[in-house]
C-alpha cells in the first residue's frame, strides 16, 4: 500500500494509507458490506410489505363497518404526497454531497450533508403529525384492527430507518470538521449514501402500495 498526502477545500492536508485494497470482488470490503446489509434489509421489508398486503382487510369483530376503502380514505394523499417529494428530493441532495466529496470541496459537502438530514427531519415530522391525526384524532390506534397494526408496523419501521439515517447523516457531517471525511475517504460518504437511497427506494414501494392502491 502506497502512502498519499491529500488536500482538501479548506486547507488542511490528511496523511493516510490507502484504505480500502484491492479486493476479489473490485468492491470495497465495506462497501459490499453495506450492499449485504441492504440485501437483508430488503427481506425484512418484504415481510412487513407482504404482511400488511395480507391484513389491509382484516378487521376485529368489534369493528364490523371497518373495511379497506374506511383505511385507505383515512389517508391525506395529498399531504403524504408532500413529504414523500421531500424525502425523495434528499436522494438528490445526498448524490450531490457524494459528489463534492470527491471533488474535496468540504464546505459544499456539510452543507449538502445538513439539507440531506434537514429533508429527512421534514418527512419524519410529516410522519409524527400524520400518526397523531390517525391515532388521537381520528381513533385509528395501533390496535384498532389488524389493518391499521400493519399499516404502523410498516410505515413506523421505515420511519426508524429514516430517523437511523438522519443520524449517520449527522455524524458524518460532524467528523468533516474533525478531518476524518473528506476527498481521502470519499467511499464512506457514497456508503451514507446508498443507505439513504435504499430507504427512499422503499418508501416509493411502501408509498404506492399502502396510499394509492386500494
Amino acid at each position: 500500500m502506497s502512502d498519499a498526502t491529500y488536500v482538501v477545500s479548506d486547507g488542511h492536508t490528511v496523511d493516510h494509507m490507502d484504505e480500502h485494497p484491492p479486493t476479489s470482488t473490485g468492491i470495497s470490503n465495506e462497501k459490499l458490506g453495506m450492499w449485504v446489509f441492504l440485501a437483508s434489509e430488503c427481506l425484512l421489508f418484504g415481510g412487513l410489505i407482504s404482511t400488511f398486503v395480507l391484513y389491509r382487510n382484516k378487521v376485529l369483530p368489534s369493528a364490523p363497518g371497518e373495511t379497506a376503502e374506511h383505511l385507505h380514505d383515512a389517508f391525506d394523499i395529498a399531504f403524504t404526497s408532500t413529504s414523500s417529494f421531500v424525502l425523495l428530493m434528499s436522494s438528490l441532495s445526498m448524490v450531490l454531497a457524494v459528489s463534492a466529496a470527491q471533488r474535496g470541496d468540504m464546505r459544499i459537502l456539510r452543507s449538502w450533508l445538513a439539507v440531506t438530514a434537514l429533508l429527512g427531519t421534514v418527512f419524519i415530522a410529516g410522519q409524527f403529525y400524520e400518526f397523531y391525526e390517525f391515532s388521537a384524532i381520528e381513533g385509528f390506534g395501533f390496535t384498532h384492527s389488524p389493518a391499521w397494526s400493519a399499516f404502523y408496523t410498516l410505515t413506523g419501521f421505515h420511519g426508524a430507518h429514516v430517523t437511523i439515517g438522519i443520524v449517520i447523516l449527522l455524524v458524518t457531517l460532524g467528523l468533516t470538521f474533525r478531518g476524518r471525511v473528506g476527498q481521502h475517504n470519499a467511499e464512506a460518504v457514497e456508503i451514507v449514501g446508498l443507505y439513504w437511497h435504499f430507504v427512499d427506494v422503499v418508501w416509493i414501494v411502501v408509498f404506492t402500495i399502502v396510499y394509492l392502491i386500494k
